[in-house]
């Protein structure tokens, strides 16, 4: 395998060059933006003279905006402007957390509800259109026995 990637040739090879790359570039945000958490950012991809770095919100997005010129500046003195621009994406499906396998396996709780919160729902659902009482009435029955 460690063959395969000290070629300089194929795709293997050419993956694995990208990935450094990414890294380095990362690593030259980072410097720039110590402050910025980890989870929140990470640099995408690059292409012709565009850096693209995807960030989890807008917020995120506004944060990286205030350092652009910074990030430009430092990101063409260490490529030799190779890297002029910087693209930011706001990609929030990207940062998603998937639960765990511990988390799927975990029974859910019983949610029942307690007297007092039935006889309230039971309350509203007197005033309420027949679709939304009987679907009220329907959550009171969960009452804790």
């Amino acid at each position: 395998m460690s063959a395969l990637f000290q070629s300089t040739t194929g795709t293997l090879a050419q993956i694995q060059r990208k990935t450094n790359s990414l890294a380095i570039l990362a690593d030259i945000v980072r410097q720039i933006c110590p402050d910025l958490p980890e989870d929140v950012w990470k640099v995408a991809n690059f292409h012709s003279n565009t850096l693209i770095i995807e960030v989890k919100s807008p917020v995120w997005s506004q944060r990286l905006q205030f350092e652009r010129m910074k990030i430009c500046r430092q990101l063409q003195i260490e490529t030799d402007n190779q890297f002029q621009q910087i693209e930011i994406k706001v990609n929030p499906h990207q940062h998603r957390r998937f639960p765990t396998k511990e988390a799927k396996d975990k029974p859910l709780k019983s949610q029942v509800l307690s007297q007092k919160t039935a006889e309230q729902l039971l309350a509203v659902a007197d005033n309420a259109p027949k679709g939304l009482k009987e679907k009220l009435e329907k959550l009171a029955k969960h009452v804790k026995k």
